[in-house]
């Protein structure tokens, strides 16, 4: 899925976050991301749409290890950060069931040949003989392979469960709700310098000096440090929350829907905010958001998700001008214009799920074109290139 040859600064494969509720035969799963994979390089935007509920928070909280993941693995400037076992033991569980299957199978030969051998002992010695050494060897090999698999299951825990501070500290994120996300008990300068102190700094002269010098980067002054979050407006505390992740001199950003809570002139000073940020610092970005005009005006590549699954990835500009999946159309559909006769004669595309057919095929991401995925079966796949032609 490599958009160059560059090694990508964060890559997500095959990542699962699923949530149990209830017990017993009422109990549920959730697949709140199911089977998540794409790259983000160095330097650019990496919008991530799609509409309330479709997993697009949980994605970010995965990666940065708020949540555990159930399954699949991520990888942060080339070290594996964090990654779910529940493949690995299904793996062993289906192992166990294929070769319970062999082992009953090689019984029925066996009993069959025996019969078929009846008043010849030696005949049935020998092939009592051969069938052992068979089911021996189904019984080793599994083992064999279980044993592998369970080697790997604590070498996942041991690789990601205690966070590399020096690693971690280089992504930060920023929270959707301003007032959420910052601790009303706590002063500006505790809740910007928390980040500073868990990564070691101790010295309060040099806390001072890069609080004040972040707050004036985000367009605050060094008195606002004294105030708490509640004297400030909604935009002023996504501000205090961006400081909070800048302080600590970050190099990847997951910033969650952090303009969907604001005044509309307050959101473009937050997206030139960031921009800035970028430009000045080479800062790599997730961009979590609804708004698809804000998200094309911001990103580089562009990520829909649908119910937990990643639909369609493509470069801003790729994206708008061929979408290809029929819910990307959809959201496109619902992009208001400011343009009156546009807006006379805008149709809404109803995106149906139950239009596609994966009876015989499941679906998976490919790569329909150069730099374009989308998640398709075989057929679909075959129909979408057609489109592009």
């Amino acid at each position: 899925m490599n958009k160059t040859t560059e090694q990508p600064i964060l890559s997500v494969r095959r990542l699962k976050q699923y949530f149990s509720s209830g017990f017993g035969k009422q109990k549920m799963v959730v697949k709140a991301v199911d089977d998540v994979s794409f790259d983000i390089y160095k330097g650019e935007v990496f919008g991530l749409v799609g509409e309330s509920g479709c997993g697009k928070t949980t994605t970010g909280r995965s990666i940065i290890k708020l949540y555990e993941p159930t399954d699949g693995e991520v990888f942060f400037m080339g070290t594996r950060i964090s990654a779910g076992t529940q493949s690995l033991k299904e793996s062993i569980k289906t192992m166990r069931r294929e070769a319970h299957k062999q082992l009953a199978e090689l019984t029925l030969q066996e009993k069959k040949s025996i019969e078929e051998a009846q008043g010849n002992e030696a005949k049935i010695d020998a092939i009592k003989k051969d069938f052992e050494a068979q089911k021996e060897e189904v019984t080793k090999d599994r083992d064999a392979l279980i044993k592998n698999i369970k080697r790997d299951i604590p070498n996942r825990k041991e690789d990601t469960g205690k966070p590399n501070k020096e690693l971690m500290k280089r992504m930060q994120m920023i929270f959707q709700d301003p007032i959420a996300s910052l601790n009303p008990r706590m002063t500006v300068k505790e809740i910007i310098a928390e980040g500073l102190r868990i990564a070691g700094e101790k010295k309060d002269k040099e806390i001072n000096i890069q609080v004040n010098r972040v707050l004036e980067t985000v367009g605050l002054l060094p008195e606002h440090a004294s105030r708490y979050p509640h004297e400030f407006s909604g935009g002023q505390r996504q501000r205090i929350g961006i400081a909070r992740a800048l302080v600590v001199r970050p190099e990847f950003i997951i910033a969650d829907e952090p303009i969907s809570a604001l005044d509309v002139s307050i959101q473009a000073q937050v997206i030139n905010l960031l921009n800035d940020l970028r430009q000045e610092f080479g800062i790599t970005i997730m961009f979590i958001a609804h708004d698809l005009s804000v998200v094309k005006y911001f990103s580089d590549r562009i990520g829909v998700m649908y119910y937990g699954k990643l639909v369609e990835l493509a470069s801003k500009d790729e994206l708008f001008k061929n979408p290809l999946h029929p819910y990307t159309k959809s959201l496109l559909s619902a992009v208001p214009l400011p343009d009156p006769d546009y807006e006379k004669g805008r149709k809404r595309i109803k995106y149906d799920p139950t239009m596609h057919d994966y009876s015989k095929e499941l679906p998976d991401l490919h790569e329909v074109k150069p730099g374009h995925f989308i998640y398709a079966n075989t057929m679909e796949l075959e129909e979408y290139k057609k489109v592009l032609k």
